[in-house]
């Protein structure tokens, strides 16, 4: 690139401030990686000890309802008088320009929408514990779509940020380097001849 700028004050200025707008965005780019990568950890650690309260509520959850069917038969019957949920929303919140799903669920505490006179305590615990897993799962579900968000972010600040750093930054300090010492050099051949006029109008007036 700097054989192909023309070596003037102009130019320097100029690629003088390239080169600080270059550094300002690299670093720019590096406080946002290292926020998001920040955030992105957190969000790692909730999902993994969600996963975990999910497992553990799901094995609840089904030995309850495998003894219940024990006790009360198939339990198939009772299982469509539950309501679909519909209440999940979805909002976006912005990290860094990076657009983070919040995802809420508008949804009454468990109600039992079934009788009693044909079903047990089992099932109302499984129910129970179904329940608080769709709570959890609508949870998770927010933090592994940031999680996903958030790392192809990470991904693309880290492309930018490189392309800065290995390419931009030395391409402009390349350029300012030959700009400058091309101006040096053109300063001492015109110190020189300027001399060399000197030393001849002097030797011309010693003469006549």
């Amino acid at each position: 690139m700097s054989t192909q700028v023309f070596p003037t004050k102009g130019n320097l200025i100029s690629t003088k401030k390239s080169l600080a707008l270059a550094t300002m965005g690299y670093d720019l780019m590096d406080r946002k990686r290292n926020i998001l990568i920040r955030e992105m950890m957190t969000l790692v650690d909730t999902a993994k000890q969600i996963r975990g309260e999910i497992e553990t509520t799901y094995g609840k959850a089904y030995r309850a309802l495998m003894r219940a069917n024990v006790t009360l038969g198939l339990c198939s019957n009772i299982a469509d008088s539950i309501p679909e949920e519909t209440g999940v929303e979805i909002a976006y919140r912005s990290v860094m320009g990076v657009e983070i799903p919040h995802v809420t669920l508008d949804s009454p505490p468990p109600a039992m929408s079934y009788g009693f006179s044909q079903t047990n305590s089992l099932l109302d615990y499984a129910y129970i514990c179904f329940d608080k897993v769709k709570r959890l799962t609508v949870t998770l579900a927010e933090i592994d779509n940031s999680i996903y968000r958030l790392a192809n972010a990470i991904k693309k600040t880290q492309r930018r940020a490189n392309a800065l750093k290995n390419i931009m930054i030395p391409r402009f300090q390349e350029t300012a380097k030959y700009i400058t010492d091309a101006l040096e050099e053109k300063d001492r051949e015109e110190f020189s001849r300027l001399k060399v006029i000197k030393a001849t109008k002097a030797a011309q007036k010693g003469a006549s």
